[in-house]
């Protein structure tokens, strides 16, 4: 028996179970949460998620999640901009960055290839990767997509565009499990991943 609750109570239900990772029970259970706790509390969760809508943007350059036009890493003179790490999201970004490993600048495709979902390389910001590349600067490639099918199509998508060009391009190690995200890798196997990144030929 599907229990439903009355009007405000079942449509709050109903949305944090569309959040991913949310399934029923756990809906039901964050609910009930912000129904006992402190108004002042729950204020302040809706201010920061109507905030963030309202004041966040994605990177013009790189695509990663910024407050201004472009973000803090495109915006650092101390980033190198010969080396490009290509990731899906922008949460690889901060995955890669707390290993402290990657010095260069970044490019977020905005997920991967995806038949199944109806994902393919026009969906994703393979163009702009392209139109980034074409002044020479960037000499290095890393393809930092996860190491699941998808990840993996992408990669391989992306190397054979990039390799006549004339590029290095290198995938991360193995250390990273398959079928997982970078997002839940911990910093030592990850640092690993990227200290051992391979190189890819035609």
């Amino acid at each position: 028996m599907v229990v439903v609750y009355e009007g405000a109570v079942q449509d709050l239900i109903d949305e944090l179970g569309r959040l991913p990772g949310v399934g029923p029970k756990s809906a039901q259970r964050i609910a009930f949460h912000l129904l006992a706790a402190d108004p002042a509390d729950v204020r302040r969760l809706a201010d920061a998620l109507i905030e963030v809508k309202e004041r966040v943007q994605f990177c013009e350059i790189c695509g990663n999640v910024a407050q201004e036009p472009q973000c803090r890493i495109c915006r650092d003179p101390r980033r190198s901009p010969t080396a490009l790490c290509v990731v899906e999201e922008a949460k690889d970004v901060v995955a890669i960055e707390r290993t402290r490993e990657f010095r260069g600048r970044y490019h977020v495709l905005g997920g991967a290839i995806n038949p199944i979902a109806g994902v393919g390389p026009d969906d994703l910001r393979i163009a702009q990767l392209m139109r980034r590349l074409t002044d020479g600067t960037v000499t290095e490639v890393i393809l930092a997509t996860d190491p699941n099918v998808e990840g993996e199509a992408t990669a391989t998508y992306l190397a054979r565009l990039l390799l006549p060009m004339g590029l290095t391009v290198s995938r991360l190690a193995s250390g990273l499990p398959v079928g997982g995200d970078l997002e839940y890798a911990d910093e030592v196997t990850l640092g690993r991943a990227f200290e051992g990144r391979r190189l890819l030929s035609a």
